[in-house]
């Protein structure tokens, strides 16, 4: 009996993936549940399992691209493995004593100075023995900078090409800028920071203080937490944030669902959720899927200022970057505190300045002042 191998569904915006390495070969014998092949996806690699024991076969290579529900394989769950054949045996090399001697050579009529032999000698230096032909070469392509290599652009990194240029073509992109003072988050954190660990087994992040106080912000400006569908404005009744998350195969954007429900806690073994399954290359497209808001944070690779691109058809997002120790002006002295930029880019088509203006104002003194997130946390 054969159990066929099809390409399953990934997500509504999957339509296709590419074959990016068959991990056991056809006349492999299997296991149900094996690894058996890795998908390459515009979002993510998704590797499919064996749906029986037996010994697999494909007809796809890698590299293909295949459809979503195309059949790729199957396995035969009474076939026998294929055996490899046994490397041919080495030719034995002929003893010294049993190849015959050579034929002894002709000894020339003349002795050394024969006359007879002089014309024949001045005839071999007149032609010089013939250059082997060498092997034809693949051209090498020279610049002035010095030789080119190139590599082909992966599933991802096409669509992250893709998505970047369609949002700056489609979307009235503007960034406001403004700046927070980290000092009192930063307290609270060291704080708090053991008892955190040892109640809930995950250290207490920056991220979450974002991800909160970016909820409260959206509920105080709808229109960052909406979308264009066709000629209508679309409010979100639900706080889905985009958490960048950057991997060797470009960055991906898992979403924490439901935001405004969860707590400090369960937002930080979220988040380090996704971070490991980006890691290791295991996140779902489900993980991908969705999101009203993103936040990214180029301060972990420390960057000190950015302009981020919106991830369509959100209409904003949130740079956090690196803390710098600067001398800023409280009250009538100048102090040194711990300063954060923050750039906020935003769709001009659905948001005004004036309300980004103010949804980033907002996000500074909701940081500014960490314990009003406390009153409003469900935990």
């Amino acid at each position: 009996m054969k159990e066929e191998i099809k390409i399953p569904a990934m997500g509504e915006s999957v339509t296709e993936a590419v074959i990016a390495s068959i991990l056991k070969p056809t006349g492999s014998s299997v296991n149900e549940g094996d690894e058996i092949i890795e998908l390459e996806t515009e979002k993510v690699n998704q590797v499919l399992y064996a749906p029986a024991g037996g010994v697999v076969s494909w007809s796809v290579e890698e590299g293909d691209t295949v459809q979503i529900g195309d059949l790729i394989g199957s396995v035969d769950t009474e076939g026998t493995p294929t055996k490899e054949a046994p490397p041919a045996p080495e030719p034995e090399k002929e003893k010294v004593e049993d190849q015959p001697a050579p034929a002894p050579a002709p000894k020339p009529s003349g002795g050394r100075g024969s006359r007879e032999m002089v014309p024949e000698f001045l005839e071999k230096v007149k032609k010089p023995a013939p250059k082997p032909t060498p092997p034809p070469q693949e051209p090498v392509l020279k610049t002035e900078e010095g030789r080119e290599t190139s590599r082909k652009m992966s599933k991802i990194r096409k669509t992250i090409a893709k998505r970047l240029v369609d949002s700056l073509h489609n979307a009235a992109m503007l960034t406001t800028f403004n700046e927070v003072d980290m000092s009192a988050i930063m307290a609270l954190r060291s704080k708090y920071k053991e008892s955190f660990v040892e109640k809930h087994g995950v250290k207490l992040g920056f991220m979450s203080f974002f991800v909160k106080a970016v909820v409260e912000g959206l509920k105080t400006f709808p229109d960052l937490n909406s979308y264009i569908r066709g000629e209508e404005i679309v409010h979100r009744e639900y706080y889905d944030i985009g958490i960048a998350v950057g991997t060797e195969r470009g960055l991906v954007v898992p979403v924490v669902r439901g935001a405004d429900e969860l707590t400090f806690p369960e937002i930080e073994k979220e988040i380090v959720a996704f971070a490991k399954k980006a890691r290791e290359g295991k996140l779902a497209i489900s993980d991908l899927e969705g999101g009203g808001f993103t936040i990214t944070n180029g301060g972990v690779y420390g960057s000190l200022l950015s302009t981020p691109i919106l991830n369509p058809p959100q209409v904003g997002i949130l740079g956090m970057h690196a803390i710098q120790k600067r001398p800023v002006v409280v009250g009538d002295e100048i102090v040194i505190r711990p300063m954060m930029y923050l750039a906020m880019s935003y769709d001009h088509r659905i948001v005004d300045g004036k309300e980004a203006v103010s949804f980033l104002v907002h996000l500074k003194e909701v940081l500014e002042d960490p314990s009003r997130l406390l009153f409003i946390d469900k935990g």
